[in-house]
């Protein structure tokens, strides 16, 4: 099956990336192998451009990008391929962060791109926003978010999440698609209906002209469910949700036992 080119989407965290959050020597041998063969390599992710992007530099790839879990395919290297972002309305967002006013909560964050609106000056969550240095602006959503966001975070305790998520769900699910984050987090991403990776991944392979049969994509969490199902090789991590596992074609070894690689190895006979 490895002589015709193959789309090979990987999501980030939990997937490619280690637990310490880098790319294994082997994964990233196997990946160099994989585009020598004529594969095509990308990621799919729920970060943004700017938290993506060293990985994208450290794998020399020069493919359309997904991000904030299909909210934003672009390709960094090619201006002319286009932009396809897709925000949520910002009176939306100023909707969430009213009806939030009822539920305990840490805080809520608004993505418009690389710029990142927090309405409260809590910064627990600073180590994972602040990589690629996003320009931050602190205070009510509702008077400084004039654009409409790309994605909001919402972060709050555990034993909250579910409540918050089923209040989602009953009022704004006409307009918005919401993920709980992996552990160890307790936050809610939310990006506007209809969008998820699989939409981006379904753009990227059109690009390409590659059938859904010849992309072979990695997941380990909650937002990579649509792109696994559309994948005609849909592999889910070692490590990752039952929920995933369950509708995963496949089920490689963990982020931390060079799944991707294992599994590229055998199947593209790399």
């Amino acid at each position: 099956m490895s002589k015709q080119p193959h789309l090979i989407a990987l999501d980030l965290d939990g997937t490619l990336l280690t637990d310490k959050k880098t790319i294994s020597p082997k994964t990233k041998l196997i990946l160099e192998k994989a585009k020598q063969a004529g594969h095509i390599v990308m990621i799919a992710t729920g970060r943004p451009y700017r938290s993506s992007s060293m990985y994208y530099a450290e794998l020399k790839l020069d493919t359309p990008i997904v991000n904030f879990n299909g909210a934003l395919v672009h390709h960094p290297l090619e201006h002319s391929w286009g932009i396809h972002h897709n925000p949520l309305q910002h009176h939306t967002a100023h909707d969430i962060v009213d009806a939030m006013e009822d539920y305990q909560i840490n805080n809520i964050l608004a993505e418009v791109m690389d710029d990142v609106y927090l309405h409260y000056d809590d910064r627990e969550l600073i180590d994972v926003i602040n990589l690629g240095n996003p320009k931050l602006q602190t205070g009510d959503l509702r008077l400084h978010l004039h654009h409409d966001p790309t994605s909001i975070l919402i972060h709050a305790d555990e034993n909250h999440v579910n409540d918050i998520r089923s209040h989602l769900s009953q009022v704004h699910a006409e307009v918005i698609e919401h993920r709980r984050w992996g552990a160890p987090w307790h936050v809610i991403e939310i990006v506007k209906k209809g969008l998820n990776k699989a939409v981006g991944l379904q753009k990227v392979a059109d690009h390409y002209s590659i059938p859904q049969e010849r992309i072979i994509a990695f997941g380990d969490e909650d937002n990579d469910l649509e792109m696994i199902e559309f994948a005609g090789h849909g592999v889910a991590m070692g490590n990752a949700i039952s929920p995933l596992k369950n509708i995963a074609k496949e089920i490689t070894l963990s982020n931390e036992e060079d799944g991707i690689a294992i599994y590229l190895q055998e199947v593209l006979k790399l």
